[in-house]
């Protein structure tokens, strides 16, 4: 089989069914041999049909006779599949994107229903063509609005509406739906940051630095396989967005002291503070879902870092570190609406439920993890998510319990130009305005007067 539009078919099919997105790709591609750029099709298919799910959902709402949740399941899927390049694949010509959509449902059970999935698709083309401008009818409302165009739910709109102004969200949004960029950190202990921009730009791969942070590097274009690139295999950098980055920098590890990394897997953060500190020291990397920790093992061994030593299980129970550390890191499990474009499905899986059931665990996990810092010590809390609830309600809700804790600016540490910390002294990475990943960070201090 390699026709990319049903193995996107196929892929769409089982993330309908409940499989994450990412998983189920993945599956479909390694029992095929596709080009390159067949590859990047189905790939572009699928997260984009998965992202852009309600803004098509509404285009057969406004269109069809039947609303999109009562049309057969896989059907909907292939309309999803033609809807999506017309709307979005300006390179795919619109003959094409309906001739392959009525070729899907003729060859997956619905050669009955050719000619209603042919019509469909044309109405949309000849809609867009008499009114020139978009056929998607909006409502006035703007959390509405903003949902339906650019596909989020509603509930995700009203957090952001409430901390930015409608044209910010707007941007925001847009933000969210572009595919991610990969940025590297090199390994300061076995290369320099020339040594692997050299490295890449002898097998054209672009590169280019980031401001304020000296490890990272954002490819540009296409790379191909990540681990075919040079110097992977000898350790010389790993891939980690530049937001995830600052995180370690806020915590700023000392050569030589005792770190404990509460929520460490897949273990990014984890080998970025091994780097830090020179590989000198003792690094506690603790998390309760083993294979994770595997990983993060595999990616210490090919870095060539020695200071890291792994603990499995739930930071919330661990009674063995109490004031043992001089810095602790917890990057809380946390909703990642910071970081959806990298996970198309995850604005459909998190609900205010699950925001709120995750602020509980966060703060357990704050509570819990700061009887790990010796007085005077210092605790980063991170999240990738830019909700409040897990992020200003987590930390207020701390302290007000904690008079033994405060926050401590972050002197020393150079943060990106637009991202300068709030009058509070947390520091907030809004994507649209610094071009990385969306992040909520704080760095806070034991006092010495605490026991």
């Amino acid at each position: 089989m390699t026709n990319p539009r049903q193995i996107a078919f196929i892929a769409l099919r089982d993330v309908h069914k409940g499989a994450y997105a990412d998983v189920a790709l993945d599956r479909v591609l390694q029992k095929v041999n596709l080009a390159d750029c067949d590859r990047r099709l189905v790939t572009e298919l699928v997260y984009g049909s998965v992202r852009r799910q309600r803004t098509l959902d509404t285009l057969i709402d406004q269109i069809a006779k039947k609303k999109s949740e009562q049309q057969p399941q896989d059907l909907r899927t292939i309309l999803h599949l033609g809807f999506y390049q017309l709307r979005y694949q300006q390179r795919i010509p619109a003959s094409a994107a309906v001739n392959t959509t009525v070729q899907l449902a003729k060859e997956n059970g619905f050669s009955g229903l050719t000619g209603f999935v042919n019509g469909l698709l044309r109405q949309y083309i000849r809609l867009a063509e008499k009114i020139k401008k978009d056929p998607l009818q909006l409502p006035e409302n703007p959390v509405e609005r903003l949902g339906i165009l650019h596909s989020f739910p509603d509930w995700m709109i009203q957090v952001w509406l409430e901390q930015l102004d409608f044209t910010q969200t707007e941007q925001l949004c847009e933000w969210m739906n572009q595919s991610p960029t990969i940025d590297l950190r090199i390994n300061p202990l076995c290369t320099s940051i020339e040594e692997v921009e050299a490295a890449l730009q002898s097998v054209g791969i672009l590169v280019r630095r980031i401001p304020h942070l000296p490890q990272a590097l954002r490819l540009i274009g296409s790379t191909g396989s990540i681990q075919k690139l040079p110097g992977f295999k000898e350790g010389w950098w790993t891939v980690q967005d530049s937001s995830a980055q600052l995180v370690s920098h806020l915590l700023d590890p000392q050569p030589g002291e005792v770190v404990i990394d509460a929520c460490a897997a897949p273990g990014g953060k984890t080998t970025h503070i091994a780097e830090l500190m020179a590989d000198k020291g003792k690094i506690w990397a603790c998390d309760r879902t083993p294979s994770r920790l595997r990983k993060l093992q595999e990616n210490s061994q090919r870095l060539n870092l020695q200071s890291i030593q792994v603990y499995t299980g739930d930071s919330r129970h661990f009674t063995q570190f109490q004031n043992t550390a001089d810095r602790v890191l917890l990057d809380a499990p946390c909703s990642g609406l910071g970081t959806m474009h990298r996970h198309a499905d995850a604005r459909w899986r998190q609900t205010p439920e699950s925001v709120r059931e995750l602020s509980v665990l966060q703060k357990e996990l704050i509570t819990h993890t700061s009887t790990f810092v010796k007085p005077d010590g210092v605790l980063v809390y991170a999240t990738c998510t830019l909700h409040p609830a897990e992020n200003e309600q987590v930390i207020s809700a701390f302290l007000a319990e904690s008079p033994d804790w405060q926050i401590e600016s972050p002197s020393g540490v150079e943060l990106p130009d637009s991202a300068h910390t709030t009058p509070q002294g947390w520091f907030k990475v809004w994507p649209h305005r610094q071009d990385m990943d969306g992040f909520f960070m704080v760095r806070l201090r034991k006092t010495n007067n605490s026991e």
